[in-house]
């Protein structure tokens, strides 16, 4: 058996106790609301996954769908004409 290695160093250093910085923090709090309506979402379809979508889960499908583009939009900003 061949062992494989690696010709150059790492790119990128591996820290295994770093925190995550101020800058970051404040991203992770600006995506929070397109993060809850994209997991709103997901479990929206989870549950149409074991048997067909009844009327009210394809509702509730449909508005976690428009949740989501909306955080999107949110996130995206004011459109500049």
């Amino acid at each position: 058996m061949k062992h494989m290695e690696a010709r150059q160093a790492a790119v990128t250093a591996i820290a295994g106790d770093r925190e995550p910085t101020g800058a970051e923090l404040d991203a992770i709090e600006r995506e929070m609301p397109l993060i809850a309506a994209e997991v709103e979402l997901l479990d929206a379809l989870i549950v149409t996954l074991d048997s067909a979508a009844t009327v009210l889960d394809e509702r509730r499908i449909r508005r976690a769908r428009n949740r989501v583009l909306a955080a999107r939009r949110d996130l995206a900003g004011p459109v500049v004409a």
